[in-house]
């Protein structure tokens, strides 16, 4: 298992390859898709600790995505990154769940900010299950 790695799905190549090298500048391990469906089928789904996932894609789009990781009892935290500034978008996501919602273009230091926010949580998450075990 590959601690804290950080899986971006992203349709857009540019926007998928230039977040996970940012990143992988933060000290993560990351792992990049272009789909939710290659995402599902990585094999990473079980060593990724947290999500950035695009809104808008073909085929599973990431408001999908985050329904069926529910809906599979993956805790996996998300954090959604949009270049379609949706109120709509933002209030299910968040009500679903979501870790955070950043609108593209987002600052290296928002990001950065985000993940350790969703991986401490996460990780808080994983104690309490362990204690109530």
């Amino acid at each position: 298992m590959t601690e804290n790695l950080i899986s971006v799905v992203d349709d857009d190549e540019s926007v998928r390859r230039t977040t996970t090298l940012l990143i992988e500048s933060f000290g993560f391990p990351a792992a990049a898709f272009e789909s939710a469906e290659l995402f599902l089928r990585s094999g990473h789904l079980h060593d990724t600790s947290c999500l950035v996932l695009d809104v808008q894609m073909p085929g599973m789009n990431g408001l999908q995505l985050q329904s069926h990781l529910a809906a599979a009892g993956c805790g996996i935290p998300i954090v959604f990154i949009s270049g379609y500034e949706s109120k709509d978008f933002r209030q299910r996501a968040v009500q679903a769940g979501a870790a955070a919602f950043l609108g593209k273009p987002f600052s290296d230091e928002q990001l950065l900010q985000t993940i350790r926010s969703a991986l401490r949580f996460s990780h808080r998450d994983d104690s309490l299950g362990q204690i109530e075990e």
